[in-house]
């Protein structure tokens, strides 16, 4: 190798680490100012990646292969420290009852997408897949929602970690369904494909649930650091693995986090919540750095008329998960306003359908409705006590002395 290759190389890795550190420096700066504010950081480090995307005022050149990577692991952690605060107890009550929420969150919220797509005269595929995009909540903002907002041992918190799971759960046969019909596969192959998803499903539960004990046991021992290691190992060897069997990673990542309990499940949250703040930010900034201003302003009408529709049908899932749980009016306001934002699937989901006739339409009109849920949802959480409280306030003032 020449000097002269080498001092280019040189030259491409120092640009890289510039850049890298500004934008860490950035988004350090966005925290800080989401700390003074008393908001979650989310919708500032959404409109910093839309900032610096393509289309966007500074358009950074660093490798987005890197950047994407580190965005995935990202959503796995966030999905593991989920996992952390929810028990196995708690996920086999959920998974009894949670059958009536779940069927009305995927009516209540597959419907408006759909119903859209087919009133823009988009062939069915592409309107069924927005009713995905629609359908469902974004694990990842959720999550950290929740932790910024230190809701994570709320009352109502495990009527939405619930409803989460029935969520990833049943992009198990939503997506391989709508992976056949792109395809044309005809019914038996796409019932088989189905079928396997099904089954590594029940495999990777069954052997959370079973054996989670025995996990904690053996990694009870050693030091932080092999802690650490192990468990970040795990998250993303299960992960990838389950998304090899066409299940989702974010469930293998959730499942490690709730296969662990007692003294090892407090030191893996201490442990890796650095690492997952760090991956979390990279996450939501690569999130709306894929998203071109230009598509998001063109679909910004018929995004926001689903945005209001849909906020309401995300409340309404709340509503109904929380009040099963014998859950008061705040908290079941708490449950639908943490629900709102959605996010990673439902990105993956409408780029399913990039080679259909109205793919374009598709993209972009997901791209804009996912950056503005993405950016109301945690507003929302964040001031969602105050509104029972004014509507009590109402109802007294107009009340008949």
């Amino acid at each position: 190798m020449t000097a002269s290759v080498v001092a280019a190389a040189g030259g491409d890795v120092a640009l890289a680490f510039i850049e890298i550190g500004a934008v860490a420096l950035a988004l350090a700066l966005l925290a800080r100012l989401a700390g003074r504010l008393g908001i979650t950081a989310i919708p500032l480090y959404l409109l910093a990646g839309l900032a610096v995307g393509d289309g966007g005022v500074a358009t950074l050149d660093v490798s987005e292969d890197f950047i994407s990577l580190a965005a995935q692991i990202g959503v796995l952690l966030l999905l593991f420290t989920l996992g952390l605060e929810y028990t196995g107890d708690e996920l086999k009550t959920g998974l009894r009852t949670g059958a009536v929420p779940g069927v009305v969150d995927a009516v209540a919220n597959f419907v408006p997408g759909l119903g859209l797509g087919l009133l823009l005269g988009w062939e069915p595929t592409a309107a069924i897949l927005l009713g995905g995009v629609t359908w469902i909540s974004s694990s990842g903002v959720v999550s950290k929602v929740l932790g910024d907002l230190k809701r994570l041992g709320n009352r109502e918190t495990p009527s939405v970690l619930n409803l989460l799971v029935i969520e990833d759960l049943a992009m198990a046969v939503y997506l391989p369904v709508v992976a056949a019909l792109i395809a044309g596969q005809d019914a038996a192959a796409t019932v088989l494909t189905v079928t396997g998803a099904l089954v590594a499903v029940g495999v990777i539960l069954v052997l959370a649930l079973r054996f989670g004990d025995r996990l904690s046991t053996m990694l009870s021992g050693g030091s932080d650091e092999s802690l650490l290691l192990t468990v970040f190992g795990l998250t993303l060897l299960v992960g990838g693995l389950a998304e090899q069997v066409q299940v989702s990673s974010a469930i293998g990542a959730f499942l490690v986090g709730l296969a662990l309990d007692g003294q090892v499940r407090e030191r893996a949250e201490q442990l890796i919540g650095p690492l997952r703040d760090l991956f979390a930010a990279t996450f939501f900034l690569f999130f709306s750095f894929q998203i071109e201003p230009s598509t998001v302003a063109e679909a910004l009408l018929p995004a926001c008329g689903l945005l209001v529709v849909t906020v309401v049908t995300k409340l309404v899932s709340g509503h109904v998960s929380a009040a099963r749980n014998g859950i008061g009016p705040a908290g079941r306001m708490r449950a639908g306003t943490a629900l709102i934002a959605r996010g990673e699937f439902s990105i993956v989901i409408a780029s399913l359908g990039t080679g259909l006739a109205d793919g374009t339409e598709l993209g972009g009109l997901a791209a804009a409705y996912v950056l503005l849920t993405a950016i109301v949802g945690p507003l929302a959480a964040k001031y969602s006590d105050r509104l029972p409280r004014s509507l009590a306030a109402r109802r007294v003032l107009t009340s008949p002395a």
